[in-house]
């Protein structure tokens, strides 16, 4: 069986300026619900990390390719009533970054830099010298 080919995909957003309420949203992303993890997984989401620094919040996926963020990740939330009860109380905690247009919540991130084409781009090693 072929193994379809995946993109990257990299979104940033901030959370509220409250240490409490960036405690208790660090917390429930150590477990997040099981209805949670499927719902993006069957939206085509295969890897996903969530990196925070201070109050701002880097969110860095892989999904296969052809998915569109702006039309295929929020369907995760119409799969179960959890999934968007979860989306639902999370927003409650954010907040957007002033570069997100009016029709985003995580706003995209430009990829500058891609260490794996420039490796291929590179011309092979010579050994013998």
């Amino acid at each position: 069986m072929e193994e379809q080919k995946t993109v990257s995909f990299a979104q940033v957003l901030d959370l509220k300026d409250d240490p409490a309420l960036i405690e208790e949203y660090k917390k429930q992303h150590t477990q997040v619900w099981p209805e949670v993890l499927r719902a993006l997984h069957t939206v085509g989401v295969r890897k996903m990390k969530i990196f925070l620094s201070g109050t701002h919040l880097f969110m860095y996926y892989e999904a296969h390719e052809g998915f569109d963020p702006s039309v295929d990740f929020q369907r995760y939330t119409s799969l179960t009533p959890r999934a968007a009860e979860w989306d639902k109380w999370m927003i409650t905690m954010q907040q957007k970054v002033k570069e997100a247009k009016d029709s985003e919540w995580w706003s995209p991130a430009e990829e500058v830099f891609d260490l794996q084409s420039q490796l291929a781009a590179l011309p092979p090693l010579d050994t013998d010298h």
